[in-house]
Protein backbone atom coordinates (compact mmCIF):
# COMPACT_ATOMS: atom_id res chain seq x y z
CA UNK A 1 0.00 0.00 0.00
CA UNK A 2 2.92 2.34 0.72
CA UNK A 3 4.47 3.48 -2.52
CA UNK A 4 7.37 5.76 -3.35
CA UNK A 5 6.81 9.41 -3.99
CA UNK A 6 6.60 9.94 -7.76
CA UNK A 7 7.05 13.36 -9.33
CA UNK A 8 5.54 13.56 -12.82
CA UNK A 9 5.95 16.49 -15.16
CA UNK A 10 3.73 16.74 -18.21
CA UNK A 11 5.47 19.29 -20.38
CA UNK A 12 3.33 18.51 -23.44
CA UNK A 13 0.24 19.75 -21.65
CA UNK A 14 2.09 22.96 -20.75
CA UNK A 15 1.71 22.07 -17.11
CA UNK A 16 4.18 20.23 -14.94
CA UNK A 17 1.81 18.15 -12.88
CA UNK A 18 3.66 16.85 -9.85
CA UNK A 19 1.70 14.00 -8.30
CA UNK A 20 2.17 11.47 -5.57
CA UNK A 21 0.58 8.02 -5.42
CA UNK A 22 0.05 7.38 -1.74
CA UNK A 23 -2.76 5.40 -0.08
CA UNK A 24 -4.48 5.08 -3.47
CA UNK A 25 -5.56 8.58 -4.44
CA UNK A 26 -6.65 9.90 -1.04
CA UNK A 27 -3.73 12.30 -0.69
CA UNK A 28 -4.82 13.12 2.85
CA UNK A 29 -2.48 11.20 5.15
CA UNK A 30 0.97 12.41 4.26
CA UNK A 31 3.33 15.38 4.06
CA UNK A 32 6.45 13.36 3.17
CA UNK A 33 8.92 16.20 2.56
CA UNK A 34 9.30 19.64 4.06
CA UNK A 35 7.46 21.22 1.07
CA UNK A 36 4.65 18.69 1.02
CA UNK A 37 3.47 15.87 -1.25
CA UNK A 38 4.05 17.78 -4.49
CA UNK A 39 7.12 19.72 -3.26
CA UNK A 40 5.19 22.95 -3.95
CA UNK A 41 4.01 23.79 -0.43
CA UNK A 42 0.41 22.76 -1.20
CA UNK A 43 -1.86 20.16 0.42
CA UNK A 44 -4.26 19.51 -2.50
CA UNK A 45 -6.93 17.86 -0.34
CA UNK A 46 -6.16 19.67 2.90
CA UNK A 47 -8.70 21.77 4.76
CA UNK A 48 -7.11 23.14 7.96
CA UNK A 49 -8.74 25.76 10.18
CA UNK A 50 -9.03 29.38 9.17
CA UNK A 51 -8.75 30.66 12.75
CA UNK A 52 -7.04 29.57 15.98
CA UNK A 53 -5.38 30.85 19.14
CA UNK A 54 -3.79 29.39 22.27
CA UNK A 55 -7.32 28.60 23.50
CA UNK A 56 -9.09 27.81 20.24
CA UNK A 57 -8.77 24.88 17.80
CA UNK A 58 -5.65 23.44 19.46
CA UNK A 59 -5.97 19.64 19.34
CA UNK A 60 -2.69 19.25 21.20
CA UNK A 61 0.45 21.19 22.05
CA UNK A 62 3.65 19.45 23.15
CA UNK A 63 6.89 20.74 24.59
CA UNK A 64 9.94 20.09 22.40
CA UNK A 65 13.32 18.85 23.56
CA UNK A 66 16.51 20.31 22.14
CA UNK A 67 16.59 22.93 19.40
CA UNK A 68 16.58 23.25 15.65
CA UNK A 69 14.46 24.47 12.76
CA UNK A 70 13.77 21.06 11.22
CA UNK A 71 10.24 21.23 9.80
CA UNK A 72 7.96 18.24 10.51
CA UNK A 73 7.14 15.61 7.88
CA UNK A 74 4.16 13.29 8.29
CA UNK A 75 3.08 9.86 7.13
CA UNK A 76 -0.16 8.35 8.39
CA UNK A 77 -0.15 8.55 12.17
CA UNK A 78 3.54 9.45 12.55
CA UNK A 79 5.32 12.84 12.67
CA UNK A 80 9.09 13.05 12.13
CA UNK A 81 11.61 15.86 12.70
CA UNK A 82 15.20 16.38 13.84
CA UNK A 83 16.52 17.98 17.01
CA UNK A 84 19.92 18.76 18.56
CA UNK A 85 20.15 18.40 22.34
CA UNK A 86 22.98 19.97 24.28
CA UNK A 87 24.41 17.69 26.96
CA UNK A 88 26.43 18.60 30.04
CA UNK A 89 29.45 16.71 28.67
CA UNK A 90 32.42 18.83 27.64
CA UNK A 91 34.04 18.08 24.30
CA UNK A 92 37.69 17.81 23.42
CA UNK A 93 39.11 20.81 21.52
CA UNK A 94 40.70 18.34 19.11
CA UNK A 95 37.20 17.30 18.07
CA UNK A 96 36.61 20.81 16.74
CA UNK A 97 39.23 20.64 14.02
CA UNK A 98 37.67 22.44 11.09
CA UNK A 99 37.74 21.38 7.46
CA UNK A 100 40.99 21.70 5.56
CA UNK A 101 40.51 25.13 3.96
CA UNK A 102 40.11 27.28 7.06
CA UNK A 103 40.26 26.95 10.81
CA UNK A 104 36.88 27.59 12.43
CA UNK A 105 38.42 29.63 15.25
CA UNK A 106 40.17 31.92 12.75
CA UNK A 107 37.06 32.73 10.74
CA UNK A 108 35.00 35.69 11.98
CA UNK A 109 31.59 34.54 13.25
CA UNK A 110 29.75 37.67 11.99
CA UNK A 111 26.13 36.62 12.66
CA UNK A 112 27.33 33.09 13.28
CA UNK A 113 27.96 31.89 16.80
CA UNK A 114 31.21 30.50 18.13
CA UNK A 115 31.64 26.74 18.21
CA UNK A 116 30.04 25.27 21.36
CA UNK A 117 31.97 23.68 24.21
CA UNK A 118 29.47 20.96 25.06
CA UNK A 119 28.67 17.75 23.21
CA UNK A 120 25.30 17.52 21.46
CA UNK A 121 23.00 14.59 20.74
CA UNK A 122 21.63 14.63 17.19
CA UNK A 123 18.24 12.92 17.32
CA UNK A 124 15.49 11.83 14.95
CA UNK A 125 12.13 12.15 16.70
CA UNK A 126 8.84 10.36 15.96
CA UNK A 127 5.61 11.59 17.56
CA UNK A 128 2.10 10.18 17.44
CA UNK A 129 0.00 12.33 15.15
CA UNK A 130 -3.21 11.76 17.12
CA UNK A 131 -1.85 12.69 20.55
CA UNK A 132 1.55 14.37 20.11
CA UNK A 133 3.08 11.78 22.43
CA UNK A 134 6.57 10.45 21.81
CA UNK A 135 6.65 7.17 19.88
CA UNK A 136 10.42 6.91 19.64
CA UNK A 137 13.56 9.05 19.58
CA UNK A 138 16.89 7.83 18.21
CA UNK A 139 20.33 9.40 18.57
CA UNK A 140 22.06 9.29 15.20
CA UNK A 141 25.28 10.87 16.46
CA UNK A 142 26.66 12.31 19.69
CA UNK A 143 29.58 14.70 19.31
CA UNK A 144 30.96 18.21 19.73
CA UNK A 145 30.04 20.44 16.75
CA UNK A 146 33.19 21.72 15.04
CA UNK A 147 31.70 25.17 14.33
CA UNK A 148 28.75 27.28 15.35
CA UNK A 149 25.62 28.53 13.62
CA UNK A 150 23.80 31.84 13.18
CA UNK A 151 23.42 33.37 16.62
CA UNK A 152 19.76 34.36 16.09
CA UNK A 153 18.37 31.77 13.67
CA UNK A 154 18.86 28.19 12.60
CA UNK A 155 20.62 25.67 14.80
CA UNK A 156 22.34 22.30 14.59
CA UNK A 157 19.19 20.55 13.34
CA UNK A 158 17.92 22.67 10.46
CA UNK A 159 17.47 19.83 7.97
CA UNK A 160 14.06 18.25 7.50
CA UNK A 161 13.76 14.49 6.99
CA UNK A 162 12.05 12.76 4.07
CA UNK A 163 9.97 9.58 4.20
CA UNK A 164 8.26 7.12 1.85
CA UNK A 165 6.13 5.56 4.59
CA UNK A 166 8.54 2.66 5.02
CA UNK A 167 11.81 4.43 5.79
CA UNK A 168 12.90 7.86 7.02
CA UNK A 169 16.08 9.55 5.79
CA UNK A 170 17.62 12.23 7.99
CA UNK A 171 20.63 14.45 7.37
CA UNK A 172 22.61 16.22 10.05
CA UNK A 173 25.13 17.51 7.51
CA UNK A 174 28.51 17.35 9.23
CA UNK A 175 27.04 14.64 11.48
CA UNK A 176 26.12 12.38 8.57
CA UNK A 177 23.08 11.05 6.70
CA UNK A 178 21.07 8.32 8.44
CA UNK A 179 18.29 5.92 7.49
CA UNK A 180 15.74 4.39 9.88
CA UNK A 181 12.59 2.44 9.29
CA UNK A 182 9.39 4.06 10.51
CA UNK A 183 9.56 2.04 13.74
CA UNK A 184 12.94 3.57 14.59
CA UNK A 185 15.25 0.70 13.61
CA UNK A 186 18.57 1.94 12.25
CA UNK A 187 19.36 0.78 8.69
CA UNK A 188 22.46 2.67 7.58
CA UNK A 189 24.55 5.82 8.03
CA UNK A 190 26.99 7.73 5.82
CA UNK A 191 29.56 10.35 6.82
CA UNK A 192 30.66 12.98 4.28
CA UNK A 193 33.03 14.89 6.55
CA UNK A 194 32.84 18.27 8.21
CA UNK A 195 31.32 21.18 6.35
CA UNK A 196 32.78 24.69 6.47
CA UNK A 197 29.87 27.09 6.17
CA UNK A 198 30.19 30.74 5.20
CA UNK A 199 30.49 32.96 8.28
CA UNK A 200 29.35 30.02 10.44
CA UNK A 201 25.73 30.60 9.39
CA UNK A 202 24.90 26.91 9.93
CA UNK A 203 23.90 24.01 7.68
CA UNK A 204 20.58 23.01 6.16
CA UNK A 205 19.98 21.52 2.68
CA UNK A 206 17.47 18.70 3.29
CA UNK A 207 17.80 15.38 1.45
CA UNK A 208 15.37 14.49 -1.34
CA UNK A 209 14.02 11.16 -2.53
CA UNK A 210 14.23 10.44 -6.27
CA UNK A 211 13.04 6.93 -7.09
CA UNK A 212 15.58 4.54 -5.58
CA UNK A 213 18.04 7.35 -4.80
CA UNK A 214 18.43 9.72 -1.87
CA UNK A 215 19.91 13.00 -3.16
CA UNK A 216 22.27 14.88 -0.83
CA UNK A 217 23.83 18.27 -1.66
CA UNK A 218 26.98 19.34 0.22
CA UNK A 219 27.66 22.96 -0.77
CA UNK A 220 30.15 24.73 1.49
CA UNK A 221 33.40 26.73 1.54
CA UNK A 222 35.49 23.62 0.81
CA UNK A 223 35.00 21.19 -2.07
CA UNK A 224 31.27 20.87 -2.80
CA UNK A 225 29.49 17.75 -4.05
CA UNK A 226 26.13 16.25 -4.90
CA UNK A 227 25.55 12.57 -4.09
CA UNK A 228 22.98 10.02 -5.14
CA UNK A 229 22.80 7.26 -2.51
CA UNK A 230 21.03 3.93 -2.74
CA UNK A 231 18.01 4.47 -0.52
CA UNK A 232 18.14 0.95 0.87
CA UNK A 233 21.88 0.60 1.57
CA UNK A 234 23.35 4.11 1.60
CA UNK A 235 25.94 3.11 -0.99
CA UNK A 236 27.00 5.78 -3.47
CA UNK A 237 25.31 5.49 -6.87
CA UNK A 238 27.23 8.51 -8.15
CA UNK A 239 28.87 11.68 -6.91
CA UNK A 240 29.68 14.89 -8.76
CA UNK A 241 31.78 17.86 -7.75
CA UNK A 242 30.12 21.27 -7.77
CA UNK A 243 31.67 24.68 -8.39
CA UNK A 244 29.67 26.26 -5.58
CA UNK A 245 30.23 27.71 -2.13
CA UNK A 246 27.77 27.64 0.76
CA UNK A 247 24.13 27.22 -0.25
CA UNK A 248 21.11 25.82 1.54
CA UNK A 249 18.45 25.01 -1.09
CA UNK A 250 16.95 21.51 -1.03
CA UNK A 251 17.28 19.56 -4.32
CA UNK A 252 14.09 18.95 -6.34
CA UNK A 253 13.55 15.63 -8.21
CA UNK A 254 11.34 15.94 -11.30
CA UNK A 255 10.34 13.63 -14.12
CA UNK A 256 10.79 15.39 -17.46
CA UNK A 257 9.38 13.53 -20.44
CA UNK A 258 9.86 10.21 -18.65
CA UNK A 259 13.40 10.96 -17.48
CA UNK A 260 14.11 11.63 -13.81
CA UNK A 261 16.18 14.75 -13.15
CA UNK A 262 17.15 16.55 -9.97
CA UNK A 263 17.30 20.35 -9.94
CA UNK A 264 19.60 22.22 -7.55
CA UNK A 265 19.63 25.98 -7.01
CA UNK A 266 22.83 27.79 -6.00
CA UNK A 267 24.75 31.01 -6.56
CA UNK A 268 26.75 30.19 -9.68
CA UNK A 269 24.13 28.08 -11.43
CA UNK A 270 20.79 26.39 -11.18
CA UNK A 271 21.65 22.89 -12.41
CA UNK A 272 19.74 19.79 -13.45
CA UNK A 273 21.35 16.35 -13.18
CA UNK A 274 20.37 12.96 -14.58
CA UNK A 275 19.29 10.97 -11.52
CA UNK A 276 20.60 7.68 -12.97
CA UNK A 277 24.07 8.85 -14.00
CA UNK A 278 24.72 12.21 -12.38
CA UNK A 279 25.41 13.75 -15.78
CA UNK A 280 24.73 17.47 -16.02
CA UNK A 281 21.72 18.07 -18.29
CA UNK A 282 21.54 21.86 -18.11
CA UNK A 283 22.62 24.84 -16.09
CA UNK A 284 21.44 28.44 -15.82
CA UNK A 285 22.99 31.43 -14.06
CA UNK A 286 21.14 34.37 -12.56
CA UNK A 287 20.61 33.72 -8.85
CA UNK A 288 22.03 35.87 -6.03
CA UNK A 289 24.49 34.83 -3.35
CA UNK A 290 23.62 32.66 -0.34
CA UNK A 291 20.86 30.72 -2.08
CA UNK A 292 18.42 29.32 0.49
CA UNK A 293 14.93 29.02 -1.13
CA UNK A 294 14.23 25.67 -2.76
CA UNK A 295 12.84 25.46 -6.31
CA UNK A 296 9.26 24.51 -7.20
CA UNK A 297 7.99 23.11 -10.47
CA UNK A 298 4.85 23.58 -12.55
CA UNK A 299 3.57 24.50 -16.03
CA UNK A 300 6.62 22.94 -17.67
CA UNK A 301 8.95 25.23 -15.73
CA UNK A 302 11.08 25.21 -12.63
CA UNK A 303 10.87 28.37 -10.53
CA UNK A 304 14.07 29.38 -8.71
CA UNK A 305 14.46 32.37 -6.45
CA UNK A 306 16.88 34.06 -4.06
CA UNK A 307 17.21 37.41 -2.33
CA UNK A 308 20.57 38.08 -0.66
CA UNK A 309 22.10 41.38 -1.83
CA UNK A 310 19.91 41.31 -4.90
CA UNK A 311 16.69 39.77 -6.16
CA UNK A 312 15.99 36.94 -8.59
CA UNK A 313 12.95 34.91 -9.56
CA UNK A 314 13.43 32.87 -12.73
CA UNK A 315 10.95 30.67 -14.57
CA UNK A 316 13.15 28.20 -16.47
CA UNK A 317 11.63 25.94 -19.12
CA UNK A 318 12.19 22.23 -18.55
CA UNK A 319 13.22 19.80 -21.27
CA UNK A 320 16.23 21.89 -22.39
CA UNK A 321 19.94 20.97 -22.43
CA UNK A 322 23.21 22.85 -22.16
CA UNK A 323 23.90 26.29 -20.73
CA UNK A 324 20.59 28.16 -20.59
CA UNK A 325 22.02 31.38 -19.11
CA UNK A 326 20.47 34.41 -20.78
CA UNK A 327 18.51 32.25 -23.21
CA UNK A 328 14.82 32.04 -24.10
CA UNK A 329 14.60 29.06 -21.73
CA UNK A 330 14.09 31.74 -19.06
CA UNK A 331 10.46 32.36 -19.95
CA UNK A 332 10.07 35.17 -17.43
CA UNK A 333 11.89 36.67 -14.48
CA UNK A 334 11.63 39.45 -11.90
CA UNK A 335 14.41 41.27 -10.10
CA UNK A 336 12.74 42.82 -7.09
CA UNK A 337 11.26 41.78 -3.73
CA UNK A 338 12.29 38.12 -3.75
CA UNK A 339 12.96 35.95 -0.67
CA UNK A 340 16.21 35.40 1.18
CA UNK A 341 15.04 32.44 3.32
CA UNK A 342 11.39 31.41 2.61
CA UNK A 343 10.82 29.21 -0.41
CA UNK A 344 8.15 30.18 -2.95
CA UNK A 345 4.65 28.73 -2.92
CA UNK A 346 3.19 27.49 -6.21
CA UNK A 347 -0.55 27.13 -5.77
CA UNK A 348 -2.79 26.60 -8.79
CA UNK A 349 -1.65 29.03 -11.45
CA UNK A 350 -0.11 31.47 -8.95
CA UNK A 351 3.31 31.75 -7.36
CA UNK A 352 3.81 33.64 -4.08
CA UNK A 353 7.08 35.01 -2.72
CA UNK A 354 8.16 37.08 0.27
CA UNK A 355 10.54 40.02 0.04
CA UNK A 356 13.84 39.04 1.69
CA UNK A 357 12.64 37.92 5.16
CA UNK A 358 9.99 40.56 5.51
CA UNK A 359 6.21 40.15 5.60
CA UNK A 360 5.97 41.84 2.23
CA UNK A 361 4.54 39.51 -0.39
CA UNK A 362 4.15 39.40 -4.15
CA UNK A 363 2.06 37.18 -6.43
CA UNK A 364 2.56 36.33 -10.10
CA UNK A 365 0.86 34.17 -12.70
CA UNK A 366 3.15 31.17 -12.94
CA UNK A 367 2.72 30.57 -16.67
CA UNK A 368 3.35 34.10 -17.86
CA UNK A 369 4.86 36.13 -15.02
CA UNK A 370 1.91 38.53 -15.13
CA UNK A 371 1.85 40.59 -11.95
CA UNK A 372 -1.13 40.08 -9.67
CA UNK A 373 0.26 42.21 -6.86
CA UNK A 374 3.72 43.26 -5.73
CA UNK A 375 5.16 44.22 -2.34
CA UNK A 376 1.99 44.13 -0.25
CA UNK A 377 2.70 44.28 3.47
CA UNK A 378 1.08 41.86 5.93
CA UNK A 379 0.64 44.07 8.96
CA UNK A 380 1.98 43.01 12.34
CA UNK A 381 3.85 39.98 11.05
CA UNK A 382 7.46 41.02 11.63
CA UNK A 383 9.96 38.78 9.85
CA UNK A 384 9.08 35.58 7.96
CA UNK A 385 11.48 32.62 7.80
CA UNK A 386 8.91 29.84 7.39
CA UNK A 387 7.89 29.01 3.83
CA UNK A 388 4.20 29.64 3.04
CA UNK A 389 1.77 26.75 2.50
CA UNK A 390 -1.56 26.44 0.74
CA UNK A 391 -4.80 24.46 1.11
CA UNK A 392 -8.56 24.92 0.55
CA UNK A 393 -7.92 27.99 -1.66
CA UNK A 394 -6.13 29.69 1.21
CA UNK A 395 -2.47 30.67 1.70
CA UNK A 396 -0.85 30.60 5.15
CA UNK A 397 2.06 32.93 6.00
CA UNK A 398 3.65 32.24 9.42
CA UNK A 399 5.62 35.05 11.04
CA UNK A 400 8.52 34.52 13.38
CA UNK A 401 6.64 36.42 16.07
CA UNK A 402 3.88 33.78 16.26
CA UNK A 403 1.37 35.55 14.07
CA UNK A 404 -0.08 33.79 11.02
CA UNK A 405 -2.04 35.59 8.34
CA UNK A 406 -4.30 33.61 6.03
CA UNK A 407 -5.04 35.13 2.64
CA UNK A 408 -7.39 34.10 -0.13
CA UNK A 409 -6.01 32.34 -3.22
CA UNK A 410 -6.76 35.23 -5.53
CA UNK A 411 -5.26 37.73 -7.92
CA UNK A 412 -5.96 40.40 -5.31
CA UNK A 413 -4.66 40.43 -1.76
CA UNK A 414 -7.47 39.60 0.65
CA UNK A 415 -6.61 38.78 4.26
CA UNK A 416 -9.09 36.26 5.65
CA UNK A 417 -7.78 35.86 9.20
CA UNK A 418 -4.96 36.75 11.58
CA UNK A 419 -4.03 34.22 14.27
CA UNK A 420 -1.53 34.51 17.11
CA UNK A 421 0.36 31.94 19.21
CA UNK A 422 2.85 32.65 21.99
CA UNK A 423 5.78 30.74 20.46
CA UNK A 424 8.39 31.86 17.91
CA UNK A 425 8.36 30.20 14.48
CA UNK A 426 11.10 29.60 11.91
CA UNK A 427 9.95 26.13 10.77
CA UNK A 428 7.66 25.72 7.77
CA UNK A 429 4.12 24.42 8.45
CA UNK A 430 2.76 21.02 7.44
CA UNK A 431 -0.84 20.27 6.46
CA UNK A 432 -2.44 16.84 6.56
CA UNK A 433 -6.19 16.54 6.04
CA UNK A 434 -7.93 19.02 8.30
CA UNK A 435 -4.88 19.47 10.57
CA UNK A 436 -2.22 22.18 10.49
CA UNK A 437 1.10 21.50 12.24
CA UNK A 438 3.16 24.46 13.45
CA UNK A 439 6.55 23.73 15.01
CA UNK A 440 7.82 26.60 17.11
CA UNK A 441 10.97 27.16 19.10
CA UNK A 442 9.43 25.62 22.22
CA UNK A 443 6.33 23.69 21.15
CA UNK A 444 4.73 21.71 18.32
CA UNK A 445 1.05 22.51 17.74
CA UNK A 446 -1.61 20.40 16.07
CA UNK A 447 -4.36 22.77 14.96
CA UNK A 448 -7.79 21.60 13.76
CA UNK A 449 -11.41 22.68 13.94
CA UNK A 450 -12.79 21.58 17.32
Amino acid sequence: MNRLVTLIISVGLLTALVSVDVYGDSGSDYWPTWRGPHATGVAPKGNPPLTWSETKNIKWKVKLSGQGTSSPVIWGDKIFFLTAIETDKKGSPNAQAASKSQNAEERPPFHGGRAPKNIYKFDLVCLDRKTGKLRWQKTAREELPHEGHHSNYGGFASYSPVTDGKYVWASFGSRGVHCYDIDGNHKWSRDFGKMTIKMMFGEGSSPALAGDAVIVVIDHEDDSFIYALNKGTGETIWEKGRDEKSSWATPLPVDVNGKMEVVTSATNFVRSYDVKTGDLIWQCSGQTGNVIPSPVVGFGKVFCTSGFRGSALQAIELGRTGDLSGSDAITWQVNEATPYVPSPLLYGDKIYVCSVNRAIISCYQAQTGKVNFVKHRLEGMGEIFASPVGAAERVYFVGQNGRTQVIKLSEKLQVLATNTLVDKFDCSPAIVGDELFLKGKEHLYCITDL
